[in-house]
């Protein structure tokens, strides 16, 4: 077992060749999806896609429809910003306790009611802003709203970690990820047509007080246990020999900021190294190609077309790939899970490679969209379980959002140049004909696509070597505990 294993519990179930554990260890799974806290992390989880989604999936059309430039519209994804460097607060919302909430709700309780106030206040400054007129309050607006997003994250995961035991947290993430994409199809859906039928006024009052269901789970969520770093705290003040004022504001810096590092490093040495790049790499396939994946719909197919399936089809298959996700980090394990979720996103994309050279053949995106989206919400869910497995109960927010940033910025950040590459690409087709015969009868506007999807489908075999290292590493520390 790996260390993070011996912190947080079992990764993967033991191979005694029995049947028995195997069906009541499958029906357990099952079960799992029936507690109360399941319905909680739910309804927690649509409340966690609502600043995000919103501001991906609404402004935008909003903006457009009020004649705001693109490029102005493009700048509002630096609204965005605070969940990738959520990493940066979240001590203070792992070790700070509000006074007065803490005793009522406790640590994460108290930091999720109060994101969501901010959520609510970013919603109705929002509402009684006009673009044409007041664009810069809506844009400090909509980073009222991410940032106080991304602390409603923070606060959110480090509840679903503290809340459920180890091996339930893939469950528990199947659940989130339902609630999640269940606000996609409000964001996606549901708010343009009120905005059609109503006004755009009316759709962000009814986005805005969906955040009330969350703040009704907030307070209907149970209390977990609670640790701090108070224990760091004292020994760093022991050993640095700090005293008064100044030596508590140090010690307490030190267990709320620096702690949470030593503290990962320590547990896996070198490991963690490997362990961080591979969080990193992991989802790099996805990332890098979900920024052109609708421009190359456009090419062969319809608005309405694309509509349906990336809204009707899409979401829900995502819900399936999370729900099923969350069973099988129960059932077999995360590390199987992850080698499992990472195949199918290779997959995922080649089937995007294929569908670039179909042309306008709607049985091959409705495979394409299924397959990826599939392996998305698969793939998405065992990460995550992986993530919260290795979090210390003293740093639960600071590390697990430290994680969820890595995570995700080596794709953003090589996902803002895919138009490059694909364009790079069509540039130079007869460099790839030899090897792809079928870019020869490709019109120019798709050909870059083929190759640039099979780039991506092959950026995912990075991150299989450190995950095939790892399970290398973690079954020779299990023999050598059991020997």
């Amino acid at each position: 077992m790996s260390k993070s294993g011996a912190r947080s519990g079992r990764t993967d179930p033991p191979q005694d060749g029995s049947i028995a554990p195997q069906v009541s260890r499958t029906r357990a799974a099952l079960q799992s999806y029936l507690k109360p806290r399941i319905a909680t992390m739910l309804v927690l989880g649509a409340a966690c896609g609502l600043p995000l989604l919103t501001i991906s999936n609404v402004l935008g059309l909003w903006l457009t429809d009020n004649g705001v430039s693109m490029t102005d519209i493009g700048l509002f994804a630096y609204t965005l910003l605070p969940y990738s460097l959520k990493f940066v607060w979240a001590p203070f919302l792992d070790q700070v306790r509000l006074p007065i909430l803490h005793r009522l709700l406790g640590k994460r309780r108290s930091w999720m009611l109060v994101a969501q106030l901010g959520i609510l206040i970013a919603f109705a400054g929002l509402w009684f802003s006009n673009p044409r007129t007041d664009l810069v309050q809506v844009a400090a607006f909509a980073l009222l709203l991410g940032f106080s997003g991304a602390s409603q994250d923070i606060s959110v995961d480090a509840w679903r970690i503290e809340i459920a035991p180890p091996e339930e947290q893939g469950t528990m993430l199947g659940a989130y990820q339902l609630g999640y994409r269940l606000t996609a199809l409000a964001t996606a859906a549901l708010a343009p047509y009120l905005a059609q039928l109503v006004s755009w006024r009316a759709g962000l009052i009814f986005l805005g007080c969906l955040i009330f269901l969350g703040m009704g789970a907030t307070l209907a969520a149970r209390r977990p246990p609670e640790r701090d770093a108070a224990e760091e705290v004292q020994a760093a003040e022991k050993k640095l020999r700090l005293r008064g004022r100044i030596g508590a504001a140090i010690g307490w810096f030190y267990g709320a900021v620096i702690a949470p590092f030593v503290d990962f490093f320590r547990q896996h040495r070198w490991t963690g190294l490997l362990i961080l790049a591979m969080i990193g790499t992991y989802r790099l396939p996805d990332f890098i190609m979900g920024t052109v994946a609708r421009p190359m719909y456009r090419q062969s197919f319809s608005l309405i077309e694309i509509g349906t399936m990336s809204g009707l089809v899409g979401v829900w298959v995502t819900i399936a790939g999370a729900l099923i996700g969350g069973f099988f980090v129960f059932r077999f394990g995360i590390m199987r899970s992850l080698f499992i979720g990472l195949t199918a996103v290779i997959a995922g994309n080649l089937t995007y490679a294929l569908l670039a050279a179909s042309g306008h053949n709607l049985a091959m995106f409705a495979a394409a969209i299924a397959v990826e989206n599939l392996a998305a919400g698969f793939a998405g869910t065992a990460l995550l379980a992986y993530m919260s497995s290795l979090t210390s109960a003293a740093f639960t927010a600071t590390q697990y959002a430290l994680f969820s940033s890595f995570y995700a910025l080596p794709g953003k950040v090589l996902g803002g140049l895919s138009g490059v590459f694909v364009d790079w690409f069509a540039s130079r087709r007869g460099l790839f004909q030899a090897w792809l015969p079928a870019l020869g009868t490709l019109p120019d506007k798709v050909v870059g696509f083929v190759p640039f999807f099979i780039a991506t489908a092959l950026t995912g075999l990075g991150a299989m070597v450190l995950l095939i290292l790892l399970y290398v590493r973690e079954r020779g520390a299990a023999r050598g505990k059991t020997a």
